[in-house]
């Protein structure tokens, strides 16, 4: 068993919040770009960890939330098929995972570095991250994020974008202990304060919202077209989770690959985002801001993470929090997705640099150069568009072009989680 089993059950609580906190600015800011409802993010993201600990065996300090890898599928797919089919294909996500889970437990992890080795990986992560800097740029400008039309007058969006966004980069460079892995807090609350003096801040939801109310859970609905959408988004995101889970193995010195076992971990992943979005929350992946928690704690015990899930299952039943949320100026989220967006899209181009991917190569620099113009461009091929047809075509470029293919390393799995 972890250390620090036997500490008082009150430390354990006192801790699960605090790794909730370090969690909490991504968790409720994907729902709210995406339109789904941040208190159905808070219940989902609760109840997906504990599937995740009841899977796993709980011996893994390992917290699960809202995905930003799927925002810009979401809204993509929300535009074309509705929010309840929408749901229906992150479901469908979800059963990827549990699909995937079951080829590792048959075939080892072998297979699942050959399918999608850095080439195919680093640009579709790239492609993540870059087809969202135009929602970033428009909500920072004060528009909505497809830019149709102007909420807030853009000097004084910019204005509150840019320090927001100023705050957010001086408290993730510059701040100590565990101040630096909240930075996202900083910034919402300062951009929140600022938009408050601007006259921009409207308060009437959370007056008018009950204190005690039951989150606003949606039930999925399921079309083929949507569910071939969204399952080929699901491919960068079971990377990421190999990569977070051999981080939290490196900080607590275990090897989580073959004790519970990658099969197991996505397992919990894919039966955690499937339950999500059937009460219609988002997609839920391995957070690695809680990995940089447990290293910088030392608190290694899975059972904070229970604690960290039924704070957040609590807190959602509480209507006048969830509305304060959803008060939250569109240029305040804007200024901070700036930087989170640009974040991923580095996190990508880290994963080709990290393992070394010759791009004088005339297959790898084919297979980055279609995936990335597939994907961002937002190319439509029947079904599939934007980031599933890049993740499709970058598979399948790297299966059928001549040539020495890549292969994953360890380190490379964990350099991609840092």
């Amino acid at each position: 068993m972890q250390e620090h089993t036997n500490e008082p059950v009150w430390k354990q609580a006192l801790a699960g919040s605090q790794m909730l906190l370090v969690a909490f600015g991504a968790l409720v800011l994907m729902p709210l770009i995406t339109g789904l409802d941040p208190n159905v993010a808070l219940f989902t993201a609760g109840m997906g960890t504990i599937v995740f600990h009841i899977v796993t065996g709980g011996q893994i300090p390992i917290f699960l939330a809202s995905s930003f890898a799927f925002i810009a599928p979401v809204i993509a797919s929300k535009g074309r098929f509705g929010m309840e089919e929408t749901l229906g294909g992150l479901m469908a996500a979800g059963i990827l995972y549990i699909f995937l889970s079951g080829l590792v437990r048959l075939r080892g992890t072998g297979f699942v570095r050959a399918l999608l080795p850095p080439v195919v990986i680093g640009p579709v992560i790239m492609t993540i991250g870059l087809g969202l800097a135009p929602v970033a740029v428009h909500m920072a400008s004060g528009r909505t994020g497809d830019g149709s039309s102007q909420l807030i007058p853009y000097d004084t969006a910019i204005w509150i974008a840019m320090i927001s966004l100023a705050v957010t980069i001086i408290m993730s460079v510059w701040a100590k202990g565990i101040f630096r892995l909240i930075p996202i807090m900083f910034g919402v609350i300062t951009g929140y304060v600022l938009s408050a003096f601007a006259g921009i801040v409207d308060t009437t939801p959370i007056q008018e919202a009950p204190w005690l109310a039951v989150p606003n859970f949606v039930a999925p609905e399921f079309s083929w077209g949507a569910i071939l959408f969204m399952i080929p988004v699901a491919i960068a995101p079971a990377i990421e989770h190999i990569g977070d889970v051999l981080a939290i193995g490196n900080v607590t010195r275990k090897n989580f690959l073959e004790k519970p076992g990658l099969h197991r971990t996505l397992l919990g992943d894919g039966l955690a985002t499937s339950a999500a979005a059937a009460l219609g929350g988002p997609p839920n992946t391995t957070y690695s801001e809680v990995t940089g928690a447990v290293m910088l704690t030392k608190n290694f015990n899975p059972r904070v993470m229970w604690w960290a899930a039924v704070v957040a299952i609590v807190l959602a039943f509480v209507g006048k929090f969830g509305a304060a949320l959803q008060t939250i100026p569109v240029p305040v989220m804007g200024g901070i997705l700036c930087l989170l967006f640009g974040s991923i899209a580095v996190v990508g181009l880290n994963t080709l640099i990290r393992h070394q991917v010759d791009l004088s190569q005339s297959r790898n620099l084919v297979i980055v150069g279609v995936t990335l113009v597939f994907g961002i461009g937002g190319m439509v091929l029947g079904h599939l568009e934007g980031i599933a047809l890049c993740a499709v075509a970058a598979i399948v470029l790297n299966l059928i072009l001549p040539g020495s293919r890549e292969a994953w390393g360890k380190a490379v799995y964990e350099q991609q989680a840092d």
